[in-house]
C-alpha cells in the first residue's frame, strides 16, 4: 500500500493508494455534486474508473469528468432519473458497455423533499417519486449488477441512510423519505447476508446534518470552524463520508458487511424537529 501526502483547500492530508482498486470500476449515482462528487474524487485517487450518474446537473457532471482525468482514470457521465425503472436499466446497460464489470456500486442518489409535509399531505406522485428513487432504484441496480459480481467473486455495494435508520424511527414531516430509507436499511442487510458467500459486501453509511457547500468540502476546511449544534464541535463534510466509503470498498474491508454506519458527529439529526413550535 503506497501512502502519499496531498493538499486540498490549502490543507494537507494523507491517503493510501490501494493498488488493487486500479483494476476496478465504480458506478456512483447522483455523483455530479455534493457527497457523490466528493466520493468520486476519493475513489479516483485510488485509481478507480468511474461511471458518474446525474439527473439534471449536466454542467457539473462535465466539469467533474474533466477534473477526474487528472487522476489518470477512465470515466463517463450518464444522465438518468433513478425514480424511473427504464432509466435504471439504461444506466446499467451504458455502464456495462463502458466496462465489462461494475465492481463497486455507490447508491448516493436520494430524492428528498425539503418542504415539511405531514404524511396525509403527500400526493401519490410525490410519495412514489421518493420511494422509487431511494428504495426501488437500489433493487433495480443491484439486481442488474450482482450477477457479474458473483461471477468474479468480488463486489462492493454501499447505500446511504440517515441517523438511527436501523431502528425504524419516526421522522415527522419526512414520512416518505424515512419509510424508503428504513426499507433500504433492511434491504442492505438482506443483500449482505445473501451475497456474503460470493465475496460481495453490502453496507450503509448514514451521514449527519451535512448541508450546502459542506457536502463538497474537506475535513481540513472544517477543523477550525465551530458548530455549536454538533457535539463534536465542527461541521461535517463530504470528505467525512467519502473516506468511510473509500474504506468500505477496499479489499481489506471484506469482513465488514451488513453494517449501518453513522457518521454524524454525535448530532441528533432527527431531533431538529423538536425546535418546531407546535
Amino acid at each position: 500500500m503506497n501512502c502519499t501526502m496531498k493538499g486540498t483547500y490549502n490543507k494537507v492530508y494523507s491517503y493510501c493508494e490501494v493498488s488493487h482498486l486500479k483494476q476496478k470500476t465504480a458506478l456512483i449515482t447522483g455523483g455530479a455534486t455534493g457527497i457523490g462528487k466528493r466520493t468520486a474524487l476519493e475513489l479516483a485517487r485510488s485509481g478507480v474508473n468511474l461511471v458518474i450518474n446525474f439527473r439534471s446537473s449536466e454542467e457539473q457532471a462535465k466539469e467533474l469528468a474533466n477534473e477526474l482525468h487528472s487522476y489518470g482514470i477512465k470515466n463517463i457521465i450518464v444522465q438518468g432519473d433513478l425514480t424511473r425503472e427504464e432509466d435504471c436499466i439504461k444506466l446499467v446497460e451504458t455502464a456495462l458497455n463502458f466496462s465489462p464489470t461494475i465492481d463497486i456500486l455507490i447508491h448516493n442518489a436520494g430524492p428528498y423533499m425539503h418542504k415539511r409535509k405531514e404524511m396525509v399531505e403527500y400526493t401519490f406522485e410525490e410519495w412514489n417519486y421518493i420511494i422509487n428513487g431511494n428504495l426501488n432504484a437500489v433493487f433495480y441496480l443491484s439486481k442488474s449488477l450482482i450477477p457479474k459480481m458473483r461471477e468474479q467473486k468480488w463486489g462492493r455495494i454501499v447505500t446511504v441512510g440517515f441517523d438511527r435508520v436501523e431502528s425504524a424511527p419516526g421522522w415527522m414531516y419526512r414520512s416518505a423519505f424515512a419509510a424508503a430509507k428504513t426499507g433500504l436499511a433492511s434491504l442492505t442487510k438482506t443483500i449482505a447476508l445473501e451475497e456474503a458467500e460470493n465475496g460481495i459486501t453490502v453496507n450503509m453509511v448514514c451521514p449527519g446534518d451535512i448541508t450546502g457547500e459542506w457536502k463538497e468540502r474537506g475535513i481540513g476546511d472544517a477543523l477550525d470552524v465551530f458548530d455549536k449544534d454538533t457535539p463534536i464541535g465542527r461541521p461535517g463534510t463530504g470528505q467525512d463520508i467519502s473516506r468511510v466509503i473509500s474504506f468500505l470498498v477496499m479489499e481489506e474491508s471484506s469482513f465488514i458487511t451488513g453494517g449501518i454506519i453513522p457518521i454524524t458527529g454525535a448530532k441528533d439529526v432527527l431531533g431538529k424537529v423538536k425546535h418546531v413550535n407546535f
